[in-house]
């Protein structure tokens, strides 16, 4: 194949996000060439490229004619299903590789695996990357954030390709950088997922209080959100929000919300955020709450039958009947909505902290806020300010002693306050704020009760403990002197 007619890069799988992110990179002016097992899919994608400009786009059905379509050194981008799909895909493609080509896996992966999977294709002479991809489908299409990790040689091979594929932020640039090494990149978007977990409990839970507390219509609710997007708060997820209490049913009367059923599907990177949370010793309970109440929604069928076993022991009487003053109420749930995310964010960033120096990742913190800008769910004016927080201080311990977070914490506590005590009086559920609050006091206060739990373990199974007198490791007999005692 003559050395002009070669395209620039090469993606298999054509789902969502890679029939998109193909047609984004053709649109920069990058020829593609595009293959998918099914072949339909490259059918579909090719008249899509037709349809949308005569995009330089490039359809094939065997793996083989794929990949010598492709300029060398070859790079070939995977969007399939994490797991098997990745090494079935692989093991696909890789025989028809040359030394110095490379696979860049743009999915959800687990970072061990794409570990394991850069060692075996260095083995073999090949490149390998593991680049998270945030911002759905219009963000594929039209300007995603990526997180690529990996083979830094693999990254400057693509490098001009992804600095104009990702989305741009006039005042930051493209929403692209070098996570780091290994499974940096598939670890941070793993972790920017949780973030998103987070978020998106956090707005379900001020929705809940401002309708079922204030009694807010959609309308209203869609006025609160609009006006919320103007100011701190300003975010897709807020947008888009807003934007979903607007939009009435187009199969029966009222608005298409509240028809939908309230049990949230998930695809595992929250859990793992989790996982990584607990094996790192690093408190995460915000996002681990939101993972709570996403099992919790799943039991449907229960929670209807505890509902009814509740309301006929007269507790739906004393509940949700508190009387209210609506604007106070929406102010409040504003700044408690601000305070806990601000909460949610310090967890995420401190479980990347914490991994970057366990595996000698250096990663920047301020970089990762500044790609998070634009393309992505979890894109918000908020990540300026957290960017600007570890430009002052790469070292920063916390979002929360930020000295502008940490004002900006004092100044909303009290509403955040009003708002939990309200929803708990109310029998409403907020369990990603009060997990915030509850981890701000934790972390605010210099002395826990941890002293008890400590000496609790001595107690029971000679666990030794500290003191804050005197130096040295130490184990009381408790049981014995307080016998004497009796």
């Amino acid at each position: 194949m003559a050395s002009e007619t070669l395209s620039r890069i090469g993606l298999a799988g054509l789902a969502v996000m890679g029939q998109n992110l193909a047609l984004n990179i053709a649109e920069k002016g990058f020829p593609i060439s595009v293959y998918n097992r099914t072949t339909s899919k490259v059918d579909e994608t090719v008249e899509r490229a037709k349809k949308e400009g005569n995009l330089p786009l490039r359809g094939f059905h065997d793996p083989k004619s794929f990949v010598l379509s492709i300029q060398k050194p070859r790079v070939i981008i995977m969007l399939v299903k994490a797991g098997a799909p990745v090494d079935q895909t692989i093991k696909t493609l890789s025989v028809h590789l040359e030394k110095g080509d490379c696979i860049i896996d743009g999915g959800n992966e687990w970072y061990e695996n794409t570990e394991r999977r850069e060692k075996a294709m260095n083995d073999l002479g090949l490149l390998y990357l593991g680049m998270g991809v945030s911002g759905g489908e219009e963000g594929a299409r039209h300007g995603p954030s990526l997180m690529p990790g990996g083979s830094f040689e693999a990254y400057k091979n693509i490098e001009d390709i992804l600095l104009k594929v990702a989305a741009q932020v006039p005042d930051s640039g493209p929403c692209v950088t070098y996570i780091g090494k290994g499974g940096s990149g598939n670890f941070v978007k793993m972790v920017h997922n949780g973030i998103e977990y987070g978020d998106m409990q956090l707005i379900a839970e001020a929705y809940d209080v401002l309708k079922t507390v204030g009694k807010l219509s959609n309308e209203e609710l869609h006025q609160v959100f609009a006006e919320w997007n103007k100011g701190e708060l300003l975010s897709f997820l807020i947008e888009i929000t807003a934007d979903i209490f607007s939009i009435k049913d187009d199969k029966g009367q009222g608005h298409l919300v509240d028809k939908v059923l309230d049990k949230t599907g998930m695809k595992g990177t929250g859990k793992w955020t989790v996982q990584q949370a607990a094996e790192l010793s690093v408190a995460a309970p915000t996002i681990a709450s939101s993972l709570d109440s996403r099992f919790l929604s799943g039991l449907k069928d229960e929670r209807v039958n505890a509902a009814k076993i509740f309301r006929d022991g007269g507790l739906a009487d004393v509940l949700c009947d508190q009387v209210v003053d609506k604007k106070q109420l929406i102010d409040d749930v504003r700044q408690a909505l601000y305070a806990s995310k601000i909460c949610s964010y310090a967890q995420g960033m401190n479980l990347i902290r914490a991994k970057s120096i366990e595996k000698g990742w250096d990663l920047k913190l301020g970089e990762l806020a500044r790609i998070w800008k634009g393309g992505c769910i979890i894109r918000a004016i908020f990540l300026d300010r957290i960017k600007k927080a570890y430009d002052r201080n790469p070292d920063l311990a916390s979002l929360l002693i930020d000295p502008e977070f940490a004002k900006e914490i004092v100044d909303r506590q009290s509403a955040w306050r009003r708002v939990v005590s309200l929803a708990i009086n109310s029998g409403i559920s907020t369990p990603g704020m009060c997990a915030s609050l509850a981890y701000f006091d934790s972390y605010r206060r210099e002395s826990l009760p941890a002293n008890l739990v400590q000496a609790q373990r001595d107690y029971f199974g000679a666990h030794t403990y500290e003191r804050i007198d005197v130096e040295g490791s130490f184990h009381t007999e408790w049981f014995k002197l307080a016998k004497l005692k009796i």
